[in-house]
């Protein structure tokens, strides 16, 4: 009997249509994969074996009964915990939304389940997804499947853990900085941050709300890209919700390179970027070229600046957004307080982390009488510029071609300031900041076997032109591989 863990979401979707596998049967082998792999991995902070196994026999039912099934019938899928579920405990990853089970699904879950998928479960991530290495978590660190002693990126660490060693066949993130993207990288699978609007955020637990954006992980293009035509679309429950129709992305994967012209932003290739970086980069531009595409030089003069733009405007959009988190109107409520001020006090301080605390001091600050013009403000106008950048580069190409992240995977415990974790959106961040598309393909591995990704930015709402070029690259790197089960020795 083959492992159906090991084959496409596309792939059992097909399967479970045609007769040839029952989603009860591949739920099963996923719920397995999950009970032999988490314990050592930590993607899950819950799992709904019930609830997963009546959704798949509810597939098979309407199948049974001749019903039409939709895009991803019987394909079992993880849900970053920043990402509501009916029923389901959603925490964030912290003690503050601890035992929260939401009375409604985020318009993103409603999409899959109406496409047949079925939910396995909450994935970890940093707490309200701040973070870039998964161990920012209230309750359990995640592991890079790939060696157990690194991190496996963040801040949706459980979403693309999960799919590196297959224990679910899709799953859902958030991308607020690159946090789809640079786990992606880390853990050698695909990541796919829509354009800003494209996919609702109804039902995401705010960070930022003018960067967060729900995308999919995945372990082929052609998976990210079915995954993204189900939940796109627009919702009018989202104020920032693009009208316009689902992308048709799974008709674009064969269009090919040919004719496409790609940039290289010198800026994203600084001389001290890591070699096994470098190669992965020069890699992909070599695929693209021998595919057809023309690589052209292009220029963000404005990156340098994006950075800390960046850490201004989402802490400031974080300090307002969990204000809400006061022990009175939501969340986690501190016991016996001797009066107003120490309810609020104590049930912040005892509901929040480290980082998300360290977040929501630097919003306040910048947002204050006599920061704001010397920070937010010149913040919002730096970010102008970068989105400037990027429009004046796509009037000469297609997408830019660009690393990830500085480097592959540390070690765990390896970033002794916050400061050292913030340098690792440094290639990610303008993305958001411009509310653009961004993809995230493996592309080789290095001498230890760590995996490496480059990523591909678009102009809006043009995730088929990133589909297809990442399509190329996977081809010519092949698929991205399960990690290795049970894990190998430490590198």
């Amino acid at each position: 009997m083959d492992d159906v863990t090991a084959l496409t979401a596309t792939t059992l979707a097909a399967d479970v249509r045609a007769g040839r596998r029952s989603a009860r049967t591949i739920t099963d082998a996923f719920l397995d994969r999950i009970a032999a792999t988490d314990g050592a991995i930590g993607a899950y902070l819950a799992v709904d074996v019930d609830g997963a196994r009546a959704a798949a026999d509810a597939v098979d039912a309407a199948r049974a009964r001749g019903e039409a099934l939709g895009p991803l019938a019987g394909v079992p899928v993880g849900v970053k915990d920043v990402i509501v579920t009916r029923d389901l405990v959603t925490t964030a990853a912290s003690k503050i939304l601890a035992g929260w089970r939401p009375p409604y699904d985020a318009t993103a879950v409603t999409r899959l389940r109406a496409a047949g998928a079925v939910v396995l479960g909450k994935l970890g991530c940093d707490e309200f997804a701040m973070g870039s290495t998964g161990e920012q978590s209230a309750w359990r660190a995640t592991a890079n499947p790939w060696d157990l002693a690194r991190v496996p990126g963040g801040s949706s660490s459980g979403s693309a853990a999960a799919m590196a060693v297959r224990s679910a066949a899709l799953t859902l993130g958030t991308d607020t900085g690159g946090s789809i993207r640079q786990p992606a990288a880390f853990c050698g699978v695909v990541g796919l941050k829509p354009t800003y609007g494209r996919v609702s955020r109804w039902g995401a637990i705010a960070y930022a709300s003018s960067l967060d954006q729900i995308g999919p992980l995945a372990a082929t293009v052609a998976d990210a890209a079915l995954a993204l035509e189900v939940i796109a679309g627009h919702d009018p429950r989202d104020a920032t919700s693009i009208d316009a129709p689902a992308p048709a992305l799974t008709a674009a994967l064969e269009r090919g390179v040919r004719g496409l012209r790609v940039g290289l932003p010198r800026e994203y290739l600084p001389d001290d970027l890591d070699p096994d970086v470098a190669a992965a980069v020069a890699r992909a531009r070599a695929i693209l070229a021998d595919a057809g595409a023309t690589i052209v030089d292009v220029s963000l003069p404005h990156t340098r600046y994006a950075l800390p733009a960046y850490y201004v405007i989402a802490p400031a959009e974080a300090a307002s957004n969990l204000s809400r988190y006061d022990g009175i109107r939501f969340g986690a409520r501190a016991k016996d307080p001797a009066d107003l001020d120490a309810l609020y006090a104590r049930s912040r301080g005892e509901g929040f982390g480290a980082e998300v605390i360290r977040r929501i001091m630097i919003g306040t600050y910048v947002l204050r009488a006599g920061s704001y013009d010397a920070y937010y403000r010149q913040a919002q106008q730096v970010r102008a510029l970068v989105r400037r950048d990027f429009d004046r580069a796509f009037a000469d190409v297609d997408c830019v071609l660009a690393p990830v992240a500085p480097t592959p995977a540390w070690l765990a415990g390896s970033t002794p300031t916050p400061l050292d974790m913030y340098r690792a959106d440094v290639f990610t961040l303008a993305c958001n900041l411009a509310g653009l598309p961004g993809l995230a393909v493996p592309c080789g591995a290095t001498a230890a076997g760590l995996p490496l990704g480059v990523q591909l930015m678009g102009r809006p709402l043009d995730e088929a032109t990133l589909c297809a070029a990442g399509q190329v690259i996977e081809r010519a790197t092949g698929p991205a591989p399960r990690a290795p089960w049970p894990p190998r020795e430490a590198a």
